[in-house]
């Protein structure tokens, strides 16, 4: 089996607060996952990079962050345990904010000895 992370992103920042409709989708979806016991990390929420972010440089200088020009902004993330990135993406498939217009990105964890 193998850890995947998946990054949630939204292109407007007031769909970073859901409806309780939305929330209430969003938990069915993470409970589903949870009873397949593919759940490894609930994740967290994100706040908006100008309420919560910082980034440093490989110099140290720190700035906000993530830069304000990016098109779409991280709102949170999960790590489940699948056999196949396959298996990961069709689980991600199923979420309810692509119904916002929502993305996620599916990443593999690398795991170390």
């Amino acid at each position: 089996m193998k850890d995947f992370m998946l990054i949630f992103r939204l292109k407007d920042i007031a769909d970073s607060k859901p409806s309780p409709e939305q929330m209430q989708e969003r938990m069915n979806w993470l409970a589903s996952i949870a009873a397949q016991n593919k759940l490894v990390d609930k994740g967290n929420t994100l706040l908006p990079t100008k309420e919560g972010a910082r980034h440093i440089s490989s110099d140290q200088i720190v700035s906000d962050g993530p830069y304000t020009e990016l098109k779409e902004f991280l709102s949170g993330y999960i790590v489940i345990r699948t056999e196949t990135i396959e298996e990961a993406v069709e689980i991600a498939k199923l979420n309810p904010l692509f119904k916002i217009g929502g993305s996620i990105e599916v990443r593999e964890i690398l795991k170390r000895d």
